[in-house]
């Protein structure tokens, strides 16, 4: 099956969205590890569409929402660095296994599954339900890297090529 004719791809393009390429680390790490059939994408902080940091404290001066968009940007990321771990290939994808997301909160703040939603529901709706439902675990922390309100990883499995 051709790229263009994959579902992922045709999702993707129904929605709208391009992928980046994969972003150049800010530290001493690698964007992506495959081990086996595992891909480890590295932390990806939500940046706004001119590439600066979508900065802000959920619970302080972000609301939910604007927390679930910053996600979702974050996720069209994870998507990239995806794609160029697979040899520009997503329907190589077997499954979306875990999502971990670090979100910059108050104390008080208690919606971080919430905003985790904005990714989890657009890998959900690219991937669809068999490939794209996926374990999750949502955190609220002190500070993120460049002050950023989000910061998102993510495990996948992968066709492993010859």
């Amino acid at each position: 099956m051709s790229q263009a004719s994959h579902p992922v791809y045709q999702r993707l393009q129904s929605l709208g969205i391009n992928l980046p390429p994969v972003s150049v680390p800010a530290a001493a790490y690698v964007p992506f590890v495959q081990t086996g059939n595992l891909v480890f994408i590295s932390g990806h902080i939500a940046k706004k569409p001119d590439g600066t940091p979508w900065v802000g404290k959920l619970g302080l001066d972000t609301d939910t929402a604007t927390g679930q968009a910053a996600a979702r940007s974050i996720a069209i990321e994870l998507m990239g660095t995806l794609q160029a771990a697979v040899g520009g290939d997503l329907g190589r994808v077997k499954r979306i296994v875990k999502v971990m997301s670090l979100v910059n909160s108050t104390p008080e703040f208690t919606e971080q599954h919430l905003v985790t939603n904005g990714c989890s529901e657009l890998l959900g709706e690219v991937f669809g339900p068999a490939v794209g439902a996926h374990a999750r675990s949502a955190f609220g922390v002190a500070q993120i890297p460049r002050g950023s309100c989000v910061e998102i990883e993510l495990i996948a499995e992968v066709e492993v090529s010859a």
